[in-house]
């Protein structure tokens, strides 16, 4: 409850309409916006609260989760926010996917794609247009790290109307004003009485909230950035925990399938030899993949290969020097748009001297472990879903569209996601296991082969990049990046059949290049490029390709001017106090020792999602001459923190992701096609390759910022600039090759 002198508060109209307190468009307790109803569905013994919010007569309190849990840990964090307004016992807290409505769309997400876009801003039309696209498409989507951004304000409006309700309902039975009661661990007090929750459910949920609701100002009793123990580790230690492959369902096939190229077609199989397998049940053909239903996925596997599916390629479907060419071309084409600019640079200033230096990034996979997966089962003329999605919705509306069903004949469960961020957008999967199950009419799980899944990748964009810096006096007066980069995230949109003016969860093609320093003059510009491949999202979105360039580029910069680079970042933060406070937090843990030549130690650091990192990593170069990471060092300010074990998890593991991407092998295409043919072929670095890390958090107050991507760009520049202090060499292209060091 809210202590004396805590003036905070919400009015039901607040509530109702959306905004306030909540960048969420209406939540409702009692009664709901008209157009949009809560569809969450209360079990047996079990009172519906809120969109959010159920309680159960054995005293379970369960918090529908909007996002996809695919290891970032939403399906904790989320629900400690609700139980940390409501008072509840972490114990008893359990979690289950919301359904899709309106009422989850992710409008930050929408807000931010629809600033990065061409749509004008006076008076805020595209904000309004961005939230009412989402809302009215119940554009349910996780990804770009605002899964707490987007619900830590709806979720406490949830937790305190609720505990608001409960406590009402305690002072009906004791008398007195509801107000003077507290709820904590799963109880309403007063004073040295208490009543359980789940004795107070049924009554409180046909209450009405009050039309000024307090939230909690109080210290003690608080689950709010506690280390609380995530809910969804006990069922994957045990192996309940429910993924895609785990659904069984009575009389389920199984299936495989084989994709064309992109752009490809089929021009032959051996049907027979497919059907000859023993236990394959049904063929599909179909002119961009080839399909086989059997009794069990060895069998499958076994028939798509006899069968020898044999696809033709796009003539011009390119190979990595063709993709290189590609960005040069547009580079030199002189068809740049202006994606941020800040004062005016003077080329020809007196004692400016102009510095450049060129970069390059190759396409990147998604190596996800979990390869796309559907099961789909038909009952009458409704069809069923399981699958990892992350845009429910849009997964929805494929599944219909490629079953000839209306999308409310779909009923979509959506599982844990075993990895691959981004690539859990696509729904390929979904729409290949919803046919299957209508021509045959009995459940289908369709798991990718790893073939398929590598081949057929939506890799992150290649980029290649000219960045200039005009320097007076040794101070950079002037800072220009062109970048060359195809637009994955509006390609993601394109294929999944929505906007990509809203919903563009990489972020735009020019995201992160906008140097966080006080450099006064700043020109940003973008290049569209058509590489021939299917791009999609990846952890860190194009944040990766900004911070590379940037970082990098600054590194030389320093050297150039003979100021050890830690101290030419410092010099330009004094408009930015957070991002130097942990970029010097960064350094003193870690023991910086200058860039010292031989020392292999080197920085990097960004803003990005709301939030501040800097990475400090040292390696060293093996027998084999390939770069370890021995150990890193991350600062980190992303606001108020929910759960900060989560938060270091993510930052760790995000370093993780993006050492892989820096190091890995590069994919070497052919006809469209990288090279590689399995997963181990990725060269991705092993548990005894992982480096030693420590993570610091920041204590702030400011809104939360995001953590899941945060880290992911400050691995290869660090990297990078490591690899020169080390080695005097310079490496200015992704994944690292040391033969190509200069």
């Amino acid at each position: 409850m809210a202590r004396d002198g805590d003036t905070g508060g919400i009015s039901r109209r607040t509530l109702l309409i959306g905004g306030g307190a909540g960048i969420g468009l209406a939540l409702a307790w009692a009664a709901w916006p008209r157009s949009y109803r809560p569809n969450l569905q209360a079990g047996p013994g079990e009172q519906l609260f809120n969109a959010f919010l159920k309680i159960g007569r054995d005293g379970r309190i369960i918090v529908a989760v909007p996002q996809a849990e695919a290891g970032q840990g939403v399906y904790t964090s989320l629900p400690q926010i609700l139980a940390d307004e409501l008072g509840a016992d972490w114990r008893t807290v359990a979690v289950e996917p919301a359904p899709i409505n309106p009422l989850y769309a992710n409008l930050v997400l929408a807000e931010e794609a629809a600033a990065a876009s061409a749509l004008p801003s006076t008076f805020g039309i595209d904000r309004w247009t961005a939230r009412e696209y989402a809302t009215r498409g119940a554009l349910m989507a996780t990804g770009g790290s605002t899964s707490v951004r987007m619900f830590e304000a709806p979720l406490r409006e949830a937790g305190a109307a609720a505990r608001a309700l409960l406590c009402m309902a305690a002072a009906e039975r004791w008398g007195g004003d509801w107000r003077a009661l507290d709820a904590h661990g799963g109880f309403v007090w007063r004073g040295g009485e208490r009543i359980a929750f789940a004795e107070l459910a049924e009554a409180a949920a046909g209450g009405t909230v009050p039309d000024d609701l307090p939230m909690r100002g109080d210290v003690e009793n608080r689950l709010a950035g506690q280390p609380l123990p995530r809910l969804d580790t006990p069922s994957k230690i045990d192996g309940s925990a429910m993924f895609a492959g785990d659904v069984r369902l009575p009389g389920m096939v199984y299936a495989s399938v084989r994709m064309a190229p992109r752009g490809g077609r089929l021009i032959g199989l051996d049907r027979d030899a497919g059907r000859a397998v023993f236990g394959a049940l049904e063929l599909f053909e179909n002119p961009g993949w080839v399909g086989v239903a059997a009794v069990n996925g060895w069998a499958a596997g076994k028939a798509i290969d006899a069968m020898n599916p044999r696809f033709e390629g796009p003539a011009d479907a390119p190979s990595s020097a063709d993709i290189a060419g590609m960005l040069d071309r547009a580079l030199d084409s002189g068809s740049a748009s202006r994606a941020f600019r800040q004062g005016a640079i003077d080329e020809d200033q007196a004692g400016s001297s102009p510095v450049s230096q060129a970069y390059r990034i190759a396409p990147m996979p998604s190596a996800a472990v979990e390869p796309l997966t559907a099961t789909a089962r038909l009952t009458g003329d409704r069809l069923e879903i399981w699958a990892p999605v992350m845009a429910p919705e849009l997964a929805r509306a494929a599944a219909a569209r490629a079953a000839g069903l209306r999308e409310g004949q779909i009923t979509l469960y959506p599982t844990l996601v075993g990895g691959g961020y981004g690539r859990k957008l696509e729904t390929a999967a979904v729409e290949q296991a919803a046919i299957m199950a209508m021509r045959l009419g009995r459940p289908v799980q369709l798991s990718w082969p790893r073939i398929s899944e590598i081949q057929r990748d939506t890799f992150g964009p290649p980029a290649a990049a000219v960045m200039t810096a005009f320097m007076v006096q040794g101070r950079i007066a002037g800072w220009r990046a062109q970048i060359a980069m195809p637009d994955a995230g509006a390609q993601t949109a394109t294929r999944l059949g929505t906007s990509p003016t809203f919903f563009s969860p990489g972020g735009a093609p020019a995201a992160g290049a906008v140097p966080p320093y006080g450099i006064a003059n700043i020109e940003v510009d973008h290049v569209a490029a058509d590489v021939g491949l299917d791009l999609g999202i990846q952890r860190g979105g194009t944040h990766v390709h900004g911070c590379y360039f940037t970082e990098c580029f600054l590194d030389e910069i320093a050297r150039a001017a003979g100021v050890e680079p830690f101290s030419f970042r410092m010099q330009m933060l004094g408009d930015n106090p957070r991002l130097a406070r942990v970029l010097s937090t960064a350094t003193a843990i870690g023991g910086w020792d200058g860039g010292a030549a031989g020392g292999g130690m080197g920085i990097a650091c960004h803003a990005a999602y709301g939030s501040y990192v800097a990475t400090l990593v040292e390696i060293e170069l093996t027998r084999e001459q390939r770069i370890r990471v021995l150990r890193a060092v991350c600062a980190v300010d992303c606001g108020r923190i929910v759960n900060p074990e989560i938060v270091k998890q993510q930052i760790e593991g995000g370093l993780i992701h993006g050492i892989a991407c820096a190091t890995g092998r590069p994919l070497g295409f052919a006809h469209g096609i990288p090279a590689i043919r399995a997963f181990g072929d990725y060269d991705l670095p092993r548990l005894a390759d992982a480096p030693d890390i420590a993570v610091e958090l920041i204590e702030s107050e400011d809104d939360p910022g995001g953590v899941t991507e945060l880290a992911v760009p400050t691995a290869a520049p660090a990297i990078a600039n490591a690899y020169h202090a080390l080695s005097g060499r310079r490496i200015r292209s992704l994944p690292i090759e040391i033969g190509a060091a200069s």
